[in-house]
């Protein structure tokens, strides 16, 4: 008799998801690209026939990557118009970045505190990164760039609760973030503070630090307000 004639037979597998996930992963970071660098401007109606077009897809995935950038807070998916690039009010930035400097300010404390050398080595070749970047005048690899090196900062801090309620947040704000530095001099600015904040990491001075980070962060807000007032 044959071995395998007991066997019961295979239970009918599903369709794998993962493929269609990894490309909604994919156009959702293609489109979030877009909305920070302003290519997608607020208000904007995003044409579903026109990026079907362009990222080479079927709808399905581009509606899924359209739902996590809502959840993002980067637009808001209307009955019966679709997806528009969300309008930010000042007032509302101003609430999101209130308390993103608070969580920022204590990451700095708590990761002057706690980072290791290793650590503190990968954020001063990020932010010597981040001066090169800046010479050469290059915006998205800065943003990019910048972005680490608050991460890192805040995965250095060692709090999950602070990491994930920065996460919440950080994402509603990216294109106000994004735009801020639109003056050289502002610019300029931001990369001298990042280089304080690393020294004073390097020094351990958790006090120090935690000023610099909440400080940097009301600089940048500020900048944002004078540039929607201007």
């Amino acid at each position: 008799m044959d071995d395998h004639s007991q066997e019961p037979p295979m239970t009918a597998l599903k369709p794998d998801p993962i493929g269609r996930t990894a490309l909604a992963v994919e156009i959702s970071n293609r489109l979030r690209q877009m909305i920070l660098e302003g290519q997608l401007q607020p208000g904007e109606k995003i044409n579903e026939k026109v990026l079907t077009e362009q990222f080479g897809v079927s709808r399905t995935p581009l509606r899924e990557a359209l739902k996590v950038l809502a959840a993002e807070g980067l637009l808001d998916l209307i009955p019966h118009r679709g997806a528009v690039i969300t309008r930010q009010s000042e007032a509302e930035l101003a609430e999101v970045f209130c308390v993103l400097a608070a969580l920022e300010g204590l990451a700095g404390e708590l990761a002057a505190e706690h980072a290791s050398e290793d650590i503190l080595h990968e954020i001063a070749d990020m932010t010597r990164a981040l001066r090169r970047t800046f010479d050469e005048a290059d915006r998205p690899t800065y943003f990019r760039i910048n972005q680490a090196i608050h991460k890192t900062i805040l995965t250095a801090a060692g709090n999950d609760m602070l990491l994930r309620s920065h996460e919440l947040l950080a994402y509603r704000v990216q294109r106000a973030r994004y735009q801020a530095n639109l003056t050289a001099e502002r610019w300029r600015a931001a990369v001298e503070e990042h280089e304080a904040i690393l020294e004073a990491l390097s020094r351990r001075d958790a006090e120090r630090c935690g000023k610099l980070m909440k400080d940097h962060l009301l600089r940048k807000f500020a900048s944002i307000k004078a540039k929607t007032q201007g």
